[in-house]
């Protein structure tokens, strides 16, 4: 019986070593991905990481860059506000559209004006913009910036001026629609010398 039991004692050992074994091996293939034992460690598990170095501040041609932006973006929105005061009432007059407009820009701001008078139209609110500065151009004898805007005008409202009327318009128009513009620096400050929008929506 003893030595029965001893037997049994024995076998339960090498079952139990074999099963150590084969775990072992079974998580090196796991962790290793299937490369041999005696592969290197991969650099990036030993090495202490390297800390990143401070960013470099601003240089003055990047404020520079950024505070020009920053001008023509007001420009911009501020020649918005003007033009809702000019389609408000049908006139430019008692506006400062062509303080922010000039050229082109407000050639045709004042034609919608007066195309609107003209009908006895208004339009009442206003639209939501959200531009974009995309480039300034320093290098040009006259310095320049592109913007591009998502014109949303679906609360700016066209209304009769006599009765306050909405004006139904085509269900199938845009009014959310990409809008491009141009500005350049006259005399010291920026103004908008050209709108256009596309025929494509935002």
């Amino acid at each position: 019986m003893k030595d029965r039991a001893h037997c049994t004692a024995a076998r339960l050992r090498e079952i139990a070593a074999a099963s150590i074994a084969l775990c072992a091996a079974m998580a090196l293939t796991a962790c290793g991905g299937g490369e041999g034992a005696d592969s290197p460690v991969s650099a990036s598990s030993t090495s202490p990481r390297t800390p990143k170095a401070p960013s470099a501040p601003p240089s003055e041609s990047e404020n520079s860059q950024a505070a020009q932006k920053g001008a023509i973006l007001q420009t911009y929105n501020r020649f918005w506000e003007e033009k809702v005061k000019a389609y408000a009432k049908a006139s430019v007059q008692g506006t400062d559209l062509k303080k922010y407009a000039v050229a082109e820009a407000f050639t045709t701001a004042e034609t919608e004006v007066q195309a609107l008078k003209a009908k006895g139209l208004i339009a009442t609110g206003k639209p939501d913009l959200a531009p974009e500065v995309t480039s300034v151009d320093n290098n040009r004898k006259v310095p320049q910036g592109t913007i591009s805007d998502c014109t949303d005008v679906s609360d700016w409202t066209l209304v009769r001026q006599s009765s306050g009327a909405a004006v139904t318009l085509p269900e199938d128009r845009l009014t959310k629609y990409v809008t491009k513009a141009v500005a350049e620096k006259w005399y010291g400050r920026w103004v908008i010398v050209k709108m256009t929008p596309e025929d494509r929506s935002c």
